[in-house]
Order: C-alpha cells, then sequence, then structure tokens
C-alpha cells in the first residue's frame, strides 16, 4: 500500500474537520450573508399596528431585564400571537435558520409579533452577528438561560416559542428549522389559527 493510500483516510477525516469549522459548527467568527440581502423591513411592515410597531421600532436591540422584563412584553402583547426565536451567535443551527425568521417576520410582521431570547451569549458578539444578520424585533438577552428554562427551552439551541393571542404558550419547537416553510407551517398552525387569519 503506498503512502498516499495509507494517509487517504487522514486527509479525508481533516477536510471534513475544516469544512465544518469553516460552516461554523458553533462558531461565532463564521461570514457569510445569511441567505443573501435582508428584506426591506421599512416597506413590508409600514401600518404595523401600535404595538407591532413599537417592536420595530427596536429592530436589532439588545434588551436587559430578564424574565420579568420578557414576560411584561408577552402580557402588553396580548391580543396579537408572538413568535419568539430562542438564539445565540455562537450556535451555527441558529445561524442557519435566521434567514427564515428574517422573512418571515417581514411577510407576517403585521399581525404576528416576533421576538428573540439570546441565550448564553456576549452582548458584543450577538450586536456583531445581529449587524451582519438584522431582524426587524428585538432580543432580550438570557445570558444565564434565566428566561429560556422559564418558557421550557432547556435541551439545547435554537428553539421557538408560540403564544397565543391571550399570552398563553401554545407550542415549545426544541431544535432548528429545516427550511422556512417548515418554519411557516409552523407560523400558520400555532400564531395564524383560523381566529387569527
Amino acid at each position: 500500500m503506498t503512502a498516499a493510500r495509507r494517509n487517504l483516510p487522514i486527509a479525508l477525516a481533516l477536510a471534513a474537520a475544516m469544512a465544518l469549522a469553516a460552516g461554523g459548527c458553533g462558531s461565532s467568527e463564521q461570514g457569510g450573508d445569511y441567505g443573501g440581502g435582508h428584506p426591506d423591513y421599512a416597506k413590508s411592515l409600514a401600518g404595523s399596528p401600535a404595538p407591532l410597531a413599537a417592536l420595530h421600532a427596536q429592530a436589532n436591540r439588545l434588551l436587559p431585564g430578564g424574565t420579568d422584563a420578557y414576560e411584561r412584553r408577552i402580557a402588553a402583547l396580548r391580543g396579537y400571537p408572538v413568535v419568539v426565536n430562542v438564539w445565540a451567535s455562537w450556535c451555527g443551527p441558529c445561524r442557519f435558520e435566521f434567514p427564515a425568521f428574517q422573512e418571515l417576520a417581514a411577510e407576517y410582521g403585521k399581525r404576528v409579533a416576533f421576538l428573540g431570547i439570546d441565550s448564553e451569549d456576549s452582548d458584543d458578539a450577538a450586536r456583531t452577528f445581529l449587524a451582519q444578520a438584522p431582524v426587524p424585533y428585538p432580543s432580550y438577552t438570557d445570558p444565564d438561560k434565566e428566561i429560556a428554562n422559564s418558557i421550557g427551552a432547556s435541551l439545547g439551541l435554537p428553539d421557538t416559542a408560540f403564544y397565543d393571542r391571550r399570552g398563553k404558550l401554545v407550542h415549545l419547537k426544541q431544535g432548528p428549522y429545516s427550511d422556512r416553510e417548515e418554519l411557516r407551517a409552523e407560523i400558520l398552525r400555532h400564531a395564524l389559527d383560523p381566529e387569527t387569519r
């Protein structure tokens, strides 16, 4: 057996490891445009009702206050279904699904409130990521997973919580969405039920 053939498995393993590293699996250094340019939020969300417009005015902001502030915001959004994405800048699957949240928050953001929970992350890393992948809603900082644990998102990231118009948690998806159509189907099922369509 030649040296090249003996080293082929090692070379393949190294190539796979490098591909994973370049893909950002857990890395906060992943580059990329996250599916291309983000939507024109100002255009798509113009004319939103006041409670939703208040969210849009806080686009990309990291909000302090922990569980109390988060629960007050959910209560203040009664009358609107709420979709909450639990994410972190270092989480590869979170980054993978971010373009779906960008697109669908622009599409449904006049009828559905969107929020984020930035969990187990540093504010600097989160702000850097949001500068690359802006969303039209704020995220609550959650460095110790207090908020995530309060909604049952305890198995890992990402997670997505759905609240009905009364502010009741009706569904928690643990793990990433495979594509935007899977997320769209869950928004239609859990946020835009026949009463709210």
